[in-house]
C-alpha cells in the first residue's frame, strides 16, 4: 500500500496547487491589482500591499515582518518594476515558513505517544485516521485511544478508522480522558505497539476548566511513560483564519504544542494565516491538508506551500 508521502511530487503539487485555489486567488487578483496600478516600486505600493497581505489573514505581525523584508530587498536590489516586488514578497514568505518545515520523526521512542488536540470540527478524528494509515504504511504498528470521552460519536467515528486501517482502539464507555490514555499507554507498551495516537475532546481555548482537564491528561500520560506524550499535536482548521493564531497560542500554553496540523485548506481564501502562525507562534507544521482522501493529508513542504500560492 503506498503511503501519501510517496505519491509523486507532480502529483502532490497539482493537489496542492487545486487545494490553495481559493487563498492563491485571492491573493493573486489582489496582487495583480495592485501591480496594475502601481508603475514604480514607492511608498504607495508598500501601503496597498500592506492593505492586501491584511485581507488575505496574514495578521499583522507577519505583514509587517514580511513588508519589513520586501522593503529592505527593493532598497538593496534597487527594485524598480512592481513585479519584482511580487517576487521579493514570495522570497520572504518562503524565509518566514521555511524554519518551520520539520518533518516529524516517530522512530525515536517505542511506543510513539501523539497527544491530539483542538476544537471541535478542526479535523483531529479524521487526521488520526490519515495519520495511522500513513504510519502502517511506513511499516509500523499503530494503536488508537479514544480519550474524547464527552462525545460518544467520536469514539465511533474513531472505531470506525480503526477498522477501516485494522488498528486498535482502546475506548470506554464511560470514564475520563486521562484513564483512557493511561490504559492504553500500558496496552501499546505490552503490544510492543510503535505509534499510540490518543484523541482527546474538542474544545475552545476560552473553555478554561476543559483545558485544565486536558493538561491533566498528559500529566497522567507521563505517569505511564515519563516523555510521554512525545508529540503534543494540534490540529487547526484553517477557515478559522485568524482564529488560528488564537487557538495556537492557546493550547501551546496549556500544553506545550509541539506540532500543528493545518487542515481544510482546500475550503477557505485564508490559507495566509499561516503566515501569522509562522510569525507569532513558530512550532513547527507537520503535515498540511487539502482534501478528503487518504493522501490529501501531506508533511509539510514550504517550497512547494509557496509556490503552489504563487504560481
Amino acid at each position: 500500500m503506498r503511503s501519501f508521502l510517496k505519491t509523486t511530487k507532480e502529483g502532490w503539487a497539482t493537489r496542492l496547487k487545486q487545494g490553495l485555489s481559493r487563498t492563491r486567488e485571492r491573493m493573486g487578483r489582489e496582487l495583480t491589482g495592485l501591480l496594475g496600478r502601481h508603475t514604480r516600486v514607492d511608498e504607495s505600493l508598500f501601503e496597498d500591499l500592506e492593505t492586501v497581505l491584511i485581507t488575505c489573514d496574514v495578521g499583522v505581525p507577519a505583514t509587517e515582518h514580511l513588508l519589513k523584508e520586501v522593503r529592505n530587498r527593493a532598497r538593496q536590489r534597487k527594485l524598480s518594476e512592481p513585479d519584482e516586488v511580487r517576487l521579493a514578497l514570495k522570497t520572504a514568505l518562503l524565509e518566514l515558513l521555511q524554519p518551520l518545515a520539520v518533518p516529524l520523526d516517530v522512530g525515536i521512542a517505542k511506543p510513539f505517544v501523539i497527544m491530539v488536540a483542538g476544537v471541535n470540527g478542526s479535523g483531529k478524528t479524521t487526521t488520526i485516521g490519515k495519520l495511522a494509515r500513513h504510519f502502517q504504511d511506513e511499516g509500523r504498528s499503530v494503536m488508537l485511544a479514544a480519550g474524547d470521552t464527552f462525545r460518544a460519536a467520536a469514539r465511533e467515528q474513531l472505531k470506525i478508522w480503526g477498522d477501516r486501517n485494522n488498528v486498535p482502539v482502546i475506548s470506554q464507555e464511560s470514564g475520563d480522558a486521562a484513564a483512557v490514555i493511561f490504559d492504553a499507554i500500558q496496552s501499546s507498551k505490552a503490544r510492543g505497539v510503535d505509534v499510540l495516537i490518543a484523541d482527546t475532546a474538542g474544545r475552545l481555548p476560552t473553555q478554561l476548566h476543559l483545558m485544565e482537564e486536558i493538561k491533566k491528561v498528559k500529566r497522567v500520560a507521563q505517569k505511564g511513560i515519563a516523555e510521554a506524550p512525545h508529540e503534543v499535536m494540534l490540529v487547526v482548521d484553517a477557515n478559522t483564519g485568524q482564529n488560528a493564531v488564537t487557538q495556537v497560542r492557546a493550547f501551546d500554553d496549556a500544553l506545550g504544542v509541539t506540532g500543528i496540523v493545518l487542515t481544510k485548506l482546500d475550503g477557505t481564501a485564508k490559507g495566509g494565516c499561516i503566515a501569522a502562525i509562522a510569525r507569532q507562534n513558530p512550532i513547527p507544521i507537520r503535515y498540511v491538508g487539502v482534501g478528503e482522501q487518504i493522501d490529501d493529508l501531506r508533511v509539510f513542504d514550504a517550497e512547494e506551500f509557496v509556490n503552489a500560492l504563487f504560481d
